[in-house]
């Protein structure tokens, strides 16, 4: 399936603006004026990027947002927001969205953004294509950074994890960015995400 860039907003002119952005840098876009269009349309091969306002009628990009992680997608999220909403945004980021982008937005950093955010979809869907890639991603990991990385997916915080594995903050803080590159993954969800259903 075509990665594509779906562009989820309920206004017409920033639709459309963004649409054209998009595709003028070669990408593909389809766009939805409502999240619960973009629900009805959505399916877990879709492959790609979603980039979401948080203010919509109806359906909020945040509800969108929740009801797409407990469907399972992996689809990276971009949320775009107004100066009032950055709360919002941090929140999502903390469930695992990619990033978010204040309105109005620089136009090459939101689309040098969704690139990374269909580069990230790419790598993890080469990875899922593999069954045993996942283990074989887990092969590479030095026997301190599965220690991390079990304390990590445990919900310990660094510190914790410091004093368990009697290290310090810094060290952790090395493992535990070198199984992230290594996993190919941003945040502890997303490490989650994809070791679910291989334990």
């Amino acid at each position: 399936m075509t990665p594509h860039a779906y562009l989820v907003d309920d206004d017409d002119a920033i639709r459309d603006s963004l649409s054209w952005l998009l595709e003028s840098r070669g990408l593909h876009c389809l766009s939805y004026p409502s999240a619960e269009d973009f629900l009805a349309a959505w399916d877990p091969s879709l492959a790609g990027c979603l980039v979401l306002d948080i203010r919509m009628d109806g359906m909020s990009g945040p509800e969108l947002f929740d009801i797409l992680c407990e469907r399972g997608s992996t689809l990276p999220v971009i949320f775009l927001t107004g100066h009032g909403d950055v709360p919002m945004a941090v929140s999502a980021l903390k469930k695992g969205a990619f990033d978010f982008v204040e309105k109005p937005c620089n136009d090459n950093e939101l689309v040098d953004r969704v690139i990374e955010a269909l580069k990230l979809d790419e790598n993890r869907r080469v990875a899922a294509s593999d069954a045993d890639s996942v283990n074989t991603l887990i092969a590479r990991l030095t026997c301190r950074e599965r220690e991390v990385m079990e304390l990590v997916l445990a919900g310990k915080l660094n510190k914790v994890i410091a004093d368990e594995l009697q290290i310090s903050m810094r060290t952790v803080e090395v493992h535990r960015a070198n199984l992230f590159e290594k996993m190919g993954v941003r945040t502890a969800v997303e490490l989650a995400q994809l070791l679910a259903g291989k334990r």
